[in-house]
């Protein structure tokens, strides 16, 4: 690399916290390199400039090429050679003697810029102000041109360009995107079968394991569906509104923000746990014998996998599913609160015996 302007050439070029604006003073000959956070150009160069940073500004004079990369780029100053541009803003408002191949989030030709032959490249908007000599052909989302092009105008859009009357000198072509390719019935089948065979595969494994390391869990869960399942169903539908309405609050505050992670964390851990608990239920249903709560997991988390791949049936499935998984277990955890124990039964004396009873003797 030659020139002090060379990143190599300086170490305090290379700092991250230094500013670079400029970046440093060129020798005026050969191809320049700069780089930083911010990054401008104020005096003429005979020769190439590659630039790369976060705001780039070309204020000086450049009689080679241009090369940069960065969030955002300012070109004001004139370019005797080529412009090769990617960053999201890119504007342009002095004189490029020969083309652009520019990809960019926004591009601006401002009024006073002007490109000698081609545009070339793609952006979500593009505004054409200024002057383009030749051809444009371009990839864009929103197009304007209240300027004027010398040649050809070639875009590839889903939207009509907004352009002036007269503004483009040669033809004006718009191709629009290829339409994806819809799947025929059998590829739709095909992706649904293949994804139904995954889930069986991976959430009976997932209800075997718990199935085996959890059994009393999944049982004393279940156990407040056996009796009532509405009273679950009620609480499940209820906390899951007012639970994430309470971490909500909680997060906005700067003492509750911890609580509130913590919060959010077991919820959806809570929120995953419903279909496991979910299907013993169903394979409790299924079988009203004491088979072993491995056979049981596994048989309802079938059936509860298939529902949950039937279409409509499968959104009143995964909410009855949420609704009575989280309603069980928030009443298993009330059922289990450590500030209420039972009173055991005072000993009773045996009929015609009045003497003492020893405390804690059965009779």
């Amino acid at each position: 690399m030659t020139g002090t302007g060379a990143l190599a050439s300086s170490p305090a070029a290379n700092s991250r916290l230094a500013p670079a604006a400029p970046t440093a003073v060129n020798d005026d000959t050969g191809p320049q390199f700069y780089s930083g956070l911010t990054v401008d150009v104020p005096d003429d160069v005979f020769g190439d400039v590659y630039v790369s940073g976060q705001t780039i500004t070309i204020s000086g004079n450049v009689t080679g090429d241009v090369i940069a990369a960065g969030q955002t780029i300012n070109i004001t100053g004139d370019v005797d050679g080529n412009v090769r541009l990617a960053g999201q803003d890119v504007t342009i408002s002095g004189d490029v003697a020969r083309s652009a191949t520019i990809f960019a989030g926004t591009l601006d030709i401002a009024g006073t810029g002007a490109l000698g032959t081609d545009l070339v490249g793609a952006a979500g908007e593009i505004d054409i102000a200024g002057t383009v000599g030749r051809d444009v052909q371009v990839g864009v989302g929103d197009l304007s041109i209240n300027g004027v092009v010398g040649g050809n105008l070639t875009y590839t859009s889903d939207d009509e360009a907004e352009i002036a009357q007269g503004a483009v000198s040669g033809t004006v072509e718009r191709v629009a995107p290829p339409a994806p390719e819809e799947p025929s019935a059998g590829e739709q089948f095909a992706a649904w079968l293949l994804g139904l065979l995954y889930a069986l595969v991976a959430l009976s494994l997932i209800t075997v394991f718990a199935a085996w390391l959890l059994p009393r869990l999944l049982h004393r869960v279940t156990d407040q569906l056996v009796p009532r399942p509405w009273k679950a169903l009620l609480v499940g539908f209820v906390a899951s509104i007012a639970v994430p309405l309470v971490l909500l609050l909680l997060l906005v505050t700067f003492i509750g923000a911890p609580l509130a992670l913590s919060g959010l964390l077991v919820w959806i851990t809570m929120t995953l746990a419903t279909f496991v608990f979910g299907a013993y239920y169903i394979g409790r249903l299924v079988f009203r014998g004491n088979q072993h709560p491995i056979i049981k997991s596994l048989v309802g988390g079938v059936i509860l996998i298939v529902a949950l791949h039937i279409p409509w049936l499968n959104v009143a499935v995964w909410l009855a599913m949420v609704f009575f998984g989280l309603g069980a277990q928030l009443l298993a955890m009330y059922d289990k609160r450590p500030w209420h124990r039972s009173v055991p039964a005072p000993p009773v004396a045996a009929p015609g015996n009045t003497g003492n009873v020893s405390p804690g003797r059965e009779l």
